[in-house]
């Protein structure tokens, strides 16, 4: 029986490649079916197995890197970095405004248990850093402006759920503000969704 793992697949489930006469079943593994797996192992055998998926997948170094030496506030900035680097990039290149790098950094930040209200600090700033640019450009794609809101849907269910809303009351309310001021297209989607969770 072969071990693998697919990265696209949910974090909960891991795949045992079972030989099925001449083709191959992929059986997906529960959380129970795993933890009865690992107590079969030898502790020799469950650490040649997680350096083996330490060797083989980023997102497992990238884990354990972060758990064994956490720097949190180091991280906090390169994420920062690469967020404010799509909408003023270094030398001469056009800004790529892409949200999805912005999603990229804030799911590592969730994968790693980043301290909630350093993790929403980030999601706050990258709205901040899209009006920062939307002001002293003008932008025509739709897409923009919608991707912005469900950051911003996204990032207020966030820390009202983590219980820390209050903490960015005076960010919540800016960005807001500052959709209307430069008129967004959806600036009143904006401050009804800041009414909703700040009433």
């Amino acid at each position: 029986m072969n071990f693998a793992t697919i990265q696209n697949f949910p974090a909960n489930f891991l795949i045992f490649i079972i030989p099925h006469q001449d083709k191959f079943k992929i059986h997906f593994m529960s959380k129970r079916e795993l933890r009865k797996y690992l107590k079969e192992l030898t502790k020799v055998q469950l650490e040649d197995q997680i350096i083996d998926l330490y060797e083989r997948f980023k997102p497992v170094k990238e884990y354990y890197d972060f758990a064994f030496n956490p720097k949190e506030n180091e991280l906090i900035e390169q994420c920062r970095f690469q967020i404010s680097k799509e909408y003023y990039p270094i030398g001469s290149r056009k800004a790529k405004m892409r949200r999805s790098v912005a999603q990229k950094w804030i799911k590592k930040l969730m994968l790693f248990d980043a301290d909630a209200s350093l993790l929403a600090d980030v999601m706050f700033f990258n709205i901040e850093i899209a009006l920062s640019f939307s002001g002293e450009h003008i932008i025509r794609q739709e897409s923009f402006f919608t991707s912005m809101y469900k950051s911003f849907d996204e990032t207020l269910r966030f820390v009202s759920e983590k219980g820390i809303l209050a903490e960015f009351k005076g960010r919540i309310e800016k960005i807001a503000g500052d959709t209307c001021d430069q008129k967004w297209p959806n600036s009143n989607a904006f401050e009804d969704l800041a009414d909703m969770y700040l009433e």
